[in-house]
């Protein structure tokens, strides 16, 4: 095995046992790292069986079993590489005697357990008039992925949909155990549990993986760090590479804490240090590594290169949001004699913000594609045959048989579902088991019980078919025999349908003969193992760079991506950092830290947009640039000011970080912008620019918003003197919440209050 390999890469390679934390930059070669360490473990003669490799996505995981077959020159057969979830799903199956559920589960998605939690919340009389089954899914979620049972979380319930989600979470977990399912949540619990209530589960795990390797350390929540744990816990040889800097889902219950305390948590931990960028430019770097040394919490490290310099980082000011993407196209057409269309990646920090690219894209006649849109296993008709196909593995799952016989019509209506429910509840079993004996049901009309017994015979005799047939044969059969392929015909849409499906049926007969995702070791059919792949793909796992289309994709979704040329549009206060991440330092840093993920997306091309107005709920809001961009090095940027831009006086108003000595903030914490504190940048006419298509606006002192900073002290013409705790919005619809020394807390409408600095 040859490899090219820096000191620091050997280092975290040939490291021996014990606990091994890299830190490994942006394009730093952190995957060559784990998977040549794997290769070379399997080269000294350890079983490839007793090797558990950890990622968070399908491809992430696809690319390092390709890579460690091509260094060992075979298919390590045995090997465990996956993602958490697919790990989690596979050890699930094969210990369900000592579950609650049999190794036929069902993985919901997030569509399918929305769904679910709307029948709970009937369970537990909650008014779906007045709360969200969404809101109350994401509250159960957080509690999933910090390992809150729901006794805990209803003794704990503080406000009135907490509350409400402590009736419905028990609710939930008895109709998902009566169906035979998880949720994406229950993989990682249920394992974790499983591993640290059975020693036996634990140690035999324990013992076959001699070595545990997990990629993207820093996106772990606490269920995974307990999972790693108890993996480790019987030769403490775990290996973690991440990068604490890149650590951008703390809103999904990712704790940067565990690459943080690694070491405390790990005695004995050995570091390995990866600073040595092969991806972008040194101007590139310069701009990112001034960016993330703002951050307090973090472990120091300074990306370095041996490419050159390259060309500055280009920092755009416009008018709009519109000009911002007239702008970013023009620019593109420019760069097209360098560059195909699919080098190219714009991104964003919120999905809104396409909206006026596309319009761009498409006036250009430009391809583009959207990362993160509806993805194909969502998809109608793909959902409605996959229901067919999942009631065929788990015939207890009453979520698929509900949108199974539900399409195509077949006279059986919500009456009847409802009248199915109550013999189910009194007998037992599942709804597909009443609906075998529907002829015998009083009061159920001829039809729609005749329709259900046919429904459930058909799937009877498909489901002796799962252990024979192949899952793309299973599939035609169902479209044969359910009549689904006709039903898509009738549509008015149907020939677009249809072929969504043949491309699942395609999808099907490619997982066979490539063997993609889990292994055929694992519990299970070719279908089981198909429907568990589809279930715990991403966005990304879906996302293929085409030469012939821009990229456009929020800053989240480009984790774990590069591109030759990147756009960063909305680098704006209250855009990117958003609003209320200002109301915590954890929440500002790792908005902070999503902009230096954006920013190292970049090889050899950067440009960084702001705009000085953007439509919001209908009016146009006055923005302000980013803090973010005080940080970058003037010896690293570009700066150009254009026509579209329309600011006369050359300079950029923006808000003063009062928290920052040096810049020009006051000590109270209120930041009154003047002009003695405005930016004094030197801005260039773009040569590129577009032809102007508005009017020119100067943000004079007089038109300049007032500035309110958590902690500022302010006095209100009635209420009187006070402290601000939060201020959530822009512009004129921002509003401040205040402590106010004699009327207690208050929330006001800034632009409203007359609000003015205490003295």
């Amino acid at each position: 095995m040859r490899v090219a390999l820096n000191p620091e890469q050997q280092a975290a390679v040939w490291h021996g046992d014990g606990p091994l934390l890299v830190l490994a930059g942006a394009g730093s070669g952190k995957t060559r790292v784990l998977t040549t360490r794997i290769a070379r473990l399997i080269e000294e003669g350890l079983p490839p069986s007793r090797i558990l490799a950890v990622t968070f996505t399908n491809k992430a995981a696809e690319v390092m079993r390709h890579r460690i077959s091509s260094l060992v020159g075979h298919q390590p057969a045995g090997i465990w590489a996956g993602t958490f979830h697919s790990i989690c799903a596979r050890m699930l199956r094969i210990e369900a005697e000592h579950t609650d559920r049999s190794s036929a589960f069902t993985i919901y998605d997030e569509s399918d357990s929305e769904r679910a939690i709307k029948r709970a919340m009937e369970d537990a009389d909650a008014d779906p008039r007045r709360w969200s089954a969404r809101g109350i899914r994401a509250r159960i979620s957080d509690a999933k992925n910090a390992m809150v049972s729901p006794a805990e979380y209803a003794a704990a319930a503080f406000d009135p949909l907490s509350r409400v989600t402590g009736e419905v979470y028990p609710a939930y977990e008895r109709l998902l155990a009566r169906c035979n399912a998880y949720d994406f949540d229950d993989l990682l619990l249920y394992a974790v549990r499983l591993l640290e209530d059975r020693p036996e589960v634990r140690e035999h795990y324990g013992g076959r993986f001699a070595h545990v390797l997990v990629d993207e350390y820093q996106d772990t929540n606490h269920a995974q760090y307990r999972l790693v744990r108890a993996l480790a816990s019987v030769h403490g040889n775990v290996c973690v590479v991440g990068d604490d800097d890149q650590s951008i889902y703390g809103w999904r219950g990712a704790d940067l804490r565990n690459i943080l305390d690694f070491e405390r948590d790990f005695p004995g931990t050995a570091v390995v240090h990866l600073e040595q960028n092969y991806r972008s430019t040194g101007a590139i770097l310069q701009v990112a590594n001034a960016v993330i040394a703002r951050n307090r919490a973090r472990k120091e490290k300074k990306l370095r290169t041996e490419r050159p310099q390259g060309e500055s980082v280009v920092v755009a000011a416009l008018r709009d949001e519109r000009a911002e993407a007239a702008w970013t196209v023009r620019k593109i057409e420019q760069l097209r004699v360098r560059h195909a269309l699919g080098e190219i990646g714009i991104l964003y920090r919120t999905n809104a913000q396409s909206r006026a690219y596309e319009d761009a894209l498409r006036g250009a006649d430009m391809p583009y594609r959207v990362v993160g849109g509806i993805r194909f296993y969502e998809r109608r008709e793909v959902k409605d045959v996959l229901a067919y196909l999942q009631l065929l593995v788990n015939p207890s799952d009453d979520g698929a048989f509900l949108r199974a016989v539900g399409w195509p019509r077949r006279g059986v209506g919500a009456v009847t579902l409802e009248r199915l429910a109550a013999a189910r509840a009194a007998a037992g079993g599942s709804l597909l088991d009443a609906a075998a004996c529907a002829a015998e049901l009083e009061g159920l009309p001829v039809g729609p019980a005749r329709a259900l017994v046919s429904f459930a015979r058909d799937a009877a005799a498909l489901r002796d078919l799962v252990s024979v047939a192949s899952a793309a044969d299973l599939a035609e059969e169902c479209l044969r025999t359910f009549g689904l392929r006709a039903a898509l015909e009738a549509e008015e849409d149907g020939e677009e349908r249809l072929a969504n499906v043949d491309e699942l049926v395609a999808g099907m007969a490619a997982f066979a003969a490539e063997g993609a995702g889990i292994q055929a070791e694992t519990a299970g059919s070719e279908l089981e193992r198909f429907l568990q792949h589809v279930s715990l793909l991403s966005d990304v796992d879906q996302y293929d760079q085409e030469e012939g289309a821009v990229s456009l994709m929020t800053l989240h979704n480009a984790k774990g991506m590069e591109f030759p040329v990147v756009f960063i549009g909305g680098v704006e206060e209250g855009l990117l950092p958003l609003g209320r991440s200002a109301e915590t330092m954890e929440a500002l840093e790792e908005e902070r830290r999503l902009f230096y993920v954006g920013l190292t997306r970049a090889m050899d091309r950067l440009h960084v947009t702001h705009v000085s107005r953007r439509f919001r709920a209908g009016s146009a809001m006055p923005c302000f640039p980013s803090s973010f961009l005080d940080d970058l090095p003037e010896e690293a940027i570009d700066r150009r000011l254009s026509a579209v831009g329309g600011w006369r006086s050359g300079r950029w108003p923006r808000p003063v970080d009062s928290s920052r000595p040096g810049r020009g903030g006051r000590s109270d914490g209120f930041a009154a912008r003047s002009a003695a504190t405005r930016s004094s940048f030197t801005w260039r006419r773009d040569p590129a620019e577009v032809p102007e298509s508005g009017p020119v606006y100067d943000y004079s002192e007089s038109q300049e918003p007032l500035e309110l900073l958590t902690g500022a002290r302010i006095v209100h013409p009635r209420f009187g003197a006070g402290t601000v705790l939060s201020v959530v919005g822009d512009g004129r619809a921002a509003k401040a919440r205040i402590e106010f020394d004699l009327e207690g807390p208050k929330i006001v409408l800034v632009a409203h209050a007359g609000l003015r600095p205490a003295p």
